[in-house]
């Protein structure tokens, strides 16, 4: 089957499941900054588990932008949809934030330090293409999916500036590790994509297709 519509959901889902442990579960605060495909899903997995009342968005691409906010508006009629005109907007008044940007090896971060408001959760799905060093630094619990993936990373000359990961997702979830433990502490996830999570999905799918009599027998 086609992974790109499992991959862009199961994105979403393993960043709210990092949420459910990591941000304030009161939070009504959604930050967007990226407005393709990953902040669509993100939107709608966020939305699933927080009492979310209002998003602000941000694009580079003022046409991205417009676009979502009117898709997403009409999807998700109860929350107010606020654009931005700067990344800072977005994280300063955010309580969840997601930057689903392009992943640069060598990038020129905009997210400076103390943007990010104490208590609030951030997922950052471009690595660390839109936080700079010093933001991280802040960062009270971060975790990601893999750590040795991180690690492998790292040897190609990715994440210069990012801390040791606290845990993994599997770690906090299994309860090996705790999530959030103060209402002031400032955590990220930056998960870096399991294939593991598109298996998990696909038989999920599979049995749907089979019960609504839909997809193709191919010979192999």
């Amino acid at each position: 089957m086609d992974c790109t519509w499992i991959t862009a959901y199961r994105t979403g889902a393993a960043s709210a499941l990092s949420a459910k442990y990591l941000a304030r579960p009161d939070s009504k605060t959604l930050g967007i900054i990226g407005c393709g495909v990953q902040g669509r899903t993100h939107t709608e997995a966020m939305t699933t588990m927080f009492p979310i009342e209002r998003l602000y968005a941000y694009d580079i691409l003022p046409s991205a932008q417009e676009k979502f906010i009117a898709e997403m508006g009409a999807k998700f009629p109860k929350i107010e949809f606020v654009p931005a005109t700067h990344p800072r907007e977005v994280v300063i008044q955010s309580e969840i934030v997601v930057t689903a940007g392009p992943i640069l090896k060598n990038p020129s971060p905009t997210i400076e330090k103390d943007w990010l408001q104490p208590g609030a959760f951030a997922t950052a799905l471009d690595f660390d293409s839109y936080w700079k060093g010093e933001a991280l630094q802040q960062i009270d619990k971060f975790t990601t999916d893999d750590l040795a993936q991180m690690e492998y990373y790292r040897t190609l000359g990715y994440f210069k500036e990012t801390p040791q990961p606290y845990a993994d997702l599997g770690e906090i979830v299994a309860g090996k590790k705790p999530g959030r433990q103060s209402p002031t502490e400032r955590s990220m996830a930056m998960n870096l994509g399991l294939a593991m999570d598109d298996m998990a999905v696909a038989p999920t799918i599979y049995q749907k297709a089979k019960e609504m009599g839909l997809g193709v027998w191919l010979p192999l």
